[in-house]
């Protein structure tokens, strides 16, 4: 197979826009005779619906929530990136784009990556004109705060509920075009299958989640923005129902799955305390604008503070350890995910955590407070204020920039961040693995395109922080409208598609077959254990470090996994009702043979980049070791239970150098 990228000529400053003029387009009239399926509802989802029923094209859209408003991107908490340089810090639309590059230790296409650090300026612009309502300065104008990976102000936030915020505007711009009709939502339902007629992607076969009953629907194209496989993990920052199944059914029908190894591991999130969990809890990155991480220098200090005879706050200074100030002077705390993720594992290696399991730093904001303090004793005009004075003044902007999320933390854990420090440590976030798809956002199906974080294409091996949003909101409105006309100008004279056709009855076929298998086994087993099994597995053996021996012995497991869960998994009710344990069982199935094809791709991969980490390949000073000669390509695979197919699509740099990555 020829993966072609169709990465336009020219220079990379003007591909996107040369290309958006010279582009197949479908007249506004022809529109109206083209239906479109998207699957998904976050941003990138409700973005492409809106946007193509603004178009004039038929569109219908498919949820597995109650209501669009509810998919996972509400959760997204610290900002999105924009390279406006409102803070007149040096930012711009190339400077956004080397970061990213960098960032994602060189492993995505730069063509890509640029489109996508010009789409930010239109987004924020966008997106204040539905009235988001992002922080803004004394002044009125949008305020920026920094991230991870860059040495600029460049993240608009609205304090942490930025997700929430950009949704419920792309739910407007959704809702509107509902009410017009251009847009038909199909709350409640899930895609169990992809249907290829004549192969081209012709539709889905979706189940009402309420009834149970299997659904045929037809379109000229289908689009797919649901989201990543995080929860492969089990533990992780996404919502139980996040799942593979949409993606992973298409990869069953044709489509291949690239780089589904590269997981980003995010390192402030609240620690695991205990087996009753059943996911994890973020904490915005932006906290580490004013958050400084330590752990204790003295092991016998790290032991009594997890031996619950010791506080945080009662370690002199001079016995802290600012591990990431001290490895990374340039970034400081603000240094890439990756890097602090595996920098705070090595800290609680040694031996110098600050949980009961050992498996935490702390995150403090003492310092901040007081700096604040004084700031606004200053503007206050106070004499000589006391520390007590300080800390009260300090508080109150620490509580305006981050309240929310410190009333979350104290919910959670019981402790009150701005006494002691919050205590954090790294997990499972955001994969930056995805189907392939080409500079056009569509996969080697054609008419089967995908965007958000269900494609690979933007984030490399590790996804720069307030990327996420940018990349779904991206896709959404400024590019899968302009080029899924590349498909369907050639289909304006293509008839309305008809659900009847044998492709869809065999795939409807299908698709009860195996729910009834599935109902069938009758076994002793919850679906959530076998979950929670995998989960393990998973984490041990391609988390935040892998080794050749761990993924072999990881990948027979989770084989072994599989077999048992079709011999003793059991699933209680019926398919003709609401029936959430079936909703499960048939994701937990797909999320089996997704962490197989993970942990094939990790072995492959002999390398360390981003955050695949690879114990083999380290460097002297203990930092990932990448290896351009041999792995500076996309790993694009093609499932086969016994022998999945590797297809490489190699990674050309024209704009860039390739180098280690340094940000001390």
């Amino acid at each position: 197979m020829n993966l072609n990228s169709k990465i336009p000529a020219g220079p990379l400053a003007e591909k996107w826009t040369k290309y958006k003029s010279t582009i197949p387009i479908v007249a506004p009239n022809n529109k109206r005779k083209l239906e479109v399926i998207v699957v998904g509802s976050g941003l990138a989802g409700a973005g492409a619906a809106a946007s193509l029923g603004e178009l004039g094209y038929a569109v219908k859209c498919f949820t597995f929530h109650d209501s669009p408003r509810r998919a996972h991107s509400i959760a997204a908490q610290g900002g999105i990136n924009a390279a406006k340089n409102y803070a007149n810090d040096g930012d711009s639309i190339h400077r956004l784009f080397y970061d990213t590059i960098k960032g994602g230790d060189y492993r995505a296409r730069e063509a890509n990556v640029h489109r996508l650090a010009e789409c930010s300026v239109q987004i924020i612009d966008h997106c204040v004109a539905q009235g988001v309502p992002f922080a803004r300065e004394y002044g009125g104008l949008l305020e920026n705060r920094s991230f991870g990976g860059v040495q600029v102000s460049r993240t608009f936030y609205a304090r942490g509920q930025t997700g929430q915020q950009l949704l419920i505007g792309a739910y407007q711009s959704l809702s509107r075009q509902i009410s017009l009709g251009t847009v038909e939502m199909f709350n409640r339902h899930e895609m169990l299958d992809l249907v290829v007629v004549d192969g081209k992607a012709r539709g889905i076969i979706a189940r009402n989640l309420i009834t149970g009953e299997i659904q045929r629907h037809a379109a000229h194209a289908v689009i797919l923005a649901t989201g990543g496989y995080g929860n492969v993990f089990y533990l992780s920052t996404n919502a139980m129902m996040c799942n593979v199944t949409a993606a992973w059914k298409s990869v069953k029908k044709g489509a291949l799955m690239a780089n589904p190894c590269f997981t980003q591991i995010h390192p402030t999130c609240i620690p695991v305390s205990g087996e009753y969990q059943s996911k994890l809890t973020l904490m915005s990155e932006s906290l580490r604008n004013d958050g400084r991480v330590w752990v204790p220098m003295k092991k016998e200090d790290a032991q009594a503070i997890q031996n619950g005879k010791l506080k945080g706050a009662n370690i002199k200074e001079e016995d802290r350890d600012y591990f990431l100030e001290r490895r990374y002077p340039a970034f400081g705390n603000l240094v890439p995910r990756d890097v602090a993720s595996r920098a705070a594992k090595v800290e609680c290696d040694k031996g110098h955590g600050v949980s009961p399991t050992g498996l935490a730093v702390y995150l403090d904001f003492s310092e901040a407070i007081l700096r604040y303090g004084k700031m606004e004793a200053n503007k206050q005009g106070m004499a000589n204020p006391s520390k007590e004075q300080l800390i009260v003044l300090g508080e109150k902007v620490i509580s305006d920039k981050y309240g929310n999320l410190f009333e979350m933390y104290e919910k959670i854990t019981g402790e009150n961040p701005y006494k002691e420090p919050m205590k954090i440590y790294p997990a499972v976030h955001y994969t930056m693995g995805g189907i392939w798809v080409d500079y056009n956002l569509e996969t080697n199906i054609p008419g089967l395109f995908a965007t958000g974080e269900c494609n690979f294409s933007d984030h490399g091996a590790n996804r720069l922080g307030a990327s996420a949003l940018m990349q779904g909101l991206a896709d959404g409105y400024f590019v899968i409208p302009y080029t899924i006309g590349t498909f369907l100008a050639n289909d304006i004279s293509t008839p309305k598609i008809k659900n009847d056709l044998p492709e869809f009855l065999e795939a409807e076929k299908a698709t009860k077959a195996f729910i009834d298998k599935l109902l069938n086994i009758k076994g002793n087993q919850s679906v959530e254990s076998f979950h929670r099994r995998l989960g393990k597995i998973m984490w041990e053996y391609c988390g935040m470090a892998r080794n050749e021996a761990g993924l072999i012995k990881g990948r027979q497991m989770i084989r072994e996994l599989r077999e048992e869960y079709y011999r003793d998994v059991f699933v209680p009710g019926t398919n003709d009702e609401y029936n959430p344990e079936l909703e499960k069982a048939i994701r937990v199935a797909d999320l089996m043979e997704h962490g197989e094809l993970m942990m094939l791709d990790a072995l492959d991969r002999n390398e360390s980049c981003g955050g695949h980490f690879r114990e083999e390949s380290v460097s002297e000073d203990g930092e990932a070791l990448r290896n351009d000669a041999d792995y500076a390509y996309v790993a694009a695979w093609a499932w086969d239970e016994n022998n999945p197919v590797l297809y490489k699509e190699p990674l050309i740099f024209e704009n860039v150098e390739l180098k280690t990555r340094s940000y001390k």
